[in-house]
């Protein structure tokens, strides 16, 4: 089975559905600690001036080294600000009026849960509308342990993994702790993705936006613009070749 693994976030860009799209079961990595200012907290969109942040605000002082299943969401009207910029974003482009009252529906109920959950519910939201229909499991259900590589490869023990595919940024730690994945039978590829072009409001085309700003402008073609951009996976070879290179 493959399976990739990764921190639930906030509104996420193409690539992280397309991790999620060609694997036979992705994994919400929930247990491990929260990183202030990540994605896991806030996105982009595309607005007349450029990208735009929006950022969840949580609960943070005091709790540092808190896990991500552990965050609270700070202001529970944050959701206004962020419904008025999406609409003031998009309510222009082809899509909007489709599209929109169901993410304004989950982002209305976020104001009093975890951080986790509500990412979670969105990540849902938005893989319904793409038709993207992988399997999804919390890391936190499976009781397993660890720190980085230790815990992926605990990770896929017990979901019954022998393939994961990583994210390219991950690259760099898990090209030195291969060892702890292959002595558990399981074989490492990287995520191999080029950012497509696609209709896009307000000058010119700019990528990483939220995955909202592809549904918006492209309705029914946003999986099918989202997967051109999939390329075939690197072997543990060619990211390492990669890496000197960029070195």
């Amino acid at each position: 089975m493959k399976v990739a693994i990764n921190q639930p976030t906030y509104l996420p860009w193409l690539g992280y559905f397309d991790l999620i799209d060609q694997v036979d079961l992705f994994v919400f990595l929930d247990n491990v600690q929260f990183e202030k200012q990540s994605w896991q907290q806030r996105n982009r969109i595309k607005t007349p001036a450029g990208l735009q942040w929006l950022t969840v605000p949580v609960k943070f002082r005091g709790r540092l080294g808190q896990l991500i299943q552990d965050v609270e969401i700070r202001d529970p009207e944050f959701w206004r600000g962020h419904l008025r910029a999406i609409e003031l974003a998009y309510r222009r482009s082809a899509h909007f009026a489709r599209f929109f009252p169901e993410l304004k529906q989950i982002l209305e109920h976020g104001n009093s849960d975890l951080l986790v959950d509500f990412n979670v519910r969105l990540l849902r939201c938005l893989m319904r509308v793409l038709q993207i229909r992988t399997p999804l499991v919390r890391a936190s259900s499976l009781g397993q342990s660890g720190k980085r590589t230790e815990l992926l490869a605990k990770i896929c023990g017990a979901v019954e993994a022998n393939e994961y595919i990583s994210p390219f940024g991950s690259a760099s730690y898990l090209l030195a702790e291969q060892e702890i994945l292959r002595s558990r039978g399981v074989e490492i590829s990287f995520q191999n993705y080029e950012h497509p072009s696609y209709s896009q409001m307000f000058s010119s085309f700019e990528p990483f936006a939220s995955v909202i700003d592809l549904i918006f402008n492209e309705g029914d073609r946003a999986l099918e613009i989202l997967r051109s951009g999939r390329r075939e996976c690197l072997s543990e070879a060619q990211v390492s070749i990669a890496l000197a290179h960029a070195g």
